[in-house]
């Protein structure tokens, strides 16, 4: 039963990655898992539910991914974030974040809040990188780190829907000039 709801959970990641959050049903979950509607009501019983557990998913693993990583310098932090991002374009999906963002005021109350505390992780744990690879001389940029976080994100957001239009080219300008930018593209 716990296969069932990861498989779920994991199909309506890959539909809000690629069509958004308001653009598939039930049903584009329950015809390719060859299950009944039924069973995906039991485990979610509100799409709400769903959106929460693919959110709680992706924070999961970005928490679990950024703790394995404490140890490394703030650079290499940083370019696990970019690789990140650029394994999602390889896929061609956009990022969670950068999918649910622009259906926010669309979406039931608790499916925004667990929208803003995904966003403010992944700022939070930018930020805080950023702040500690400038201190160790790894990173150069004016201003804030959490200003600094809000465009590297903003950014990396972008060029996932960006390459969509303009093609795969796109994706690897955008990034290894944010790198540059932030003297960690060597």
């Amino acid at each position: 039963m716990q296969d069932t709801k990861e498989r779920i959970v994991s199909l309506a990641d890959q539909l809000i990655k690629t069509r958004g959050y308001n653009a598939f049903s039930y049903k584009d979950i329950s015809d390719p898992l060859e299950i009944k509607n039924a069973a995906i009501h039991y485990h979610f019983p509100t799409k709400t539910d769903l959106g929460i557990a693919v959110i709680d998913v992706e924070l999961q693993q970005f928490m679990a991914s950024t703790a394995r990583l404490a140890n490394q310098p703030e650079d290499k932090q940083l370019k696990f974030l970019f690789e990140t991002f650029s394994k999602k374009h390889k896929e061609g999906l956009v990022c969670l974040m950068g999918s649910l963002s622009p259906d926010y005021d669309t979406l039931p109350e608790p499916l925004q809040e667990k929208i803003t505390d995904l966003s403010g992780a992944i700022l939070k744990w930018t930020s805080a990188c950023l702040e500690k690879g400038r201190e160790k001389g790894l990173f150069r940029f004016d201003g804030e780190p959490y200003d600094r976080a809000l465009l590297v994100i903003t950014n990396l957001l972008a060029s996932l829907l960006l390459s969509r239009v303009m093609g795969n080219k796109v994706f690897p300008k955008i990034t290894h000039q944010l790198l540059k930018d932030l003297g960690a593209g060597k």
